[in-house]
């Protein structure tokens, strides 16, 4: 009895992850194995149809253009900014934000936001100005790494605001935050909306009213979400289509993502574990094979 039970329980269970999830495994879209410098690509970002990534904490204040079919880097532009803890990389149109804001022991006070200007492919490093804020709900700084919902890895620029998703180690959610980059004194980040994604949120991607966030659990599965706008700024009214992209043992620890006309560009830095490792490596879904 106890044998049938369980297996009704697995039957179960493996019915309604097939109904909730598609597969979207990315292995057999990889582009290429990253240039040597990205050993750590932690965001992606399309500016003006080209490709941009660059590592994060303890690397150069460095951001790379990168060929999107090939990987290989095509010019390196360096920043007058402190890379504490870069994590995520957006822009306007006119200025790349980069997002120092990895705090995975949650004991970070100081969370800013680098306002880069561009200008015929040239970052202008005398006008960089700082966007500091922090997140009000938060009253316990004490350091405990890898057990914070205080982490962020993902933002984007939509609506003259950044929108900000945490990084939530402990609640496997991710809380929607609004930044104003107007701002020019240290300010609160606004809580506007929370989900479920039962996996850590590293990178997200704004493109055609559609918000496409993605990461992985600690079971290395790799998942990417992906949320229609309802209104203007307000993503999580309606449950998102929800696609498994595969393991972080074959396709690397999962870290950027950047999507436009042409389709998904997804970055995964090297991943180390008993089990062996993985190189960096780019992946690119065309839109023809990609239905949301």
């Amino acid at each position: 009895m106890k044998r049938t039970i369980l297996l009704l329980a697995f039957l179960a269970f493996q019915t309604a992850f097939s109904q909730q999830t598609d597969f979207l495994k990315i292995k057999k879209y990889r582009v290429s194995h990253l240039d040597d410098k990205i050993q750590e690509t932690s965001g992606l970002n399309i500016f003006n149809g080209k490709l941009y990534t660059f590592n994060d904490s303890g690397n150069a204040p460095e951001l790379f253009e990168i060929n999107k079919t090939s990987g290989e880097v095509i010019k390196t532009l360096k920043v007058n900014a402190k890379n504490t803890d870069w994590e995520a990389l957006t822009n306007d149109g006119s200025n790349f934000y980069i997002g120092d804001f990895g705090n995975n022991d949650g004991s970070r006070r100081h969370l800013t936001i680098y306002k880069v200007p561009f200008h015929g492919d040239s970052l202008q490093n005398g006008q960089i100005r700082e966007i500091k804020f922090h997140y009000p709900e938060q009253t316990d700084y004490k350091s405990s790494y890898f057990n914070t919902d205080y982490d962020a890895e993902a933002m984007v620029y939509a609506h003259g605001k950044i929108h900000l998703f945490t990084k939530e180690w402990v609640s496997k959610s991710t809380v929607h935050y609004i930044i104003d980059p107007e701002k020019n004194e240290k300010h609160d980040a606004v809580k506007a909306e929370t989900y479920k994604t039962n996996f850590m949120v590293t990178d997200a991607a704004y493109f055609d009213k559609k918000l496409y966030l993605v990461g992985y659990s600690k079971k290395t599965e790799v998942f990417m979400d992906v949320f229609t706008e309802t209104e203007p700024g307000i993503f999580f009214k309606e449950r998102p289509k929800h696609y498994y992209l595969g393991s972080s043992l074959s396709i690397g620890q999962i870290e950027g993502i950047a999507v436009d006309e042409t389709g998904i560009s997804i970055s995964g830095e090297k991943f180390k574990s008993p089990l062996g490792s993985t190189k960096p490596a780019l992946y690119f879904i065309p839109k023809e094979q990609f239905k949301d």
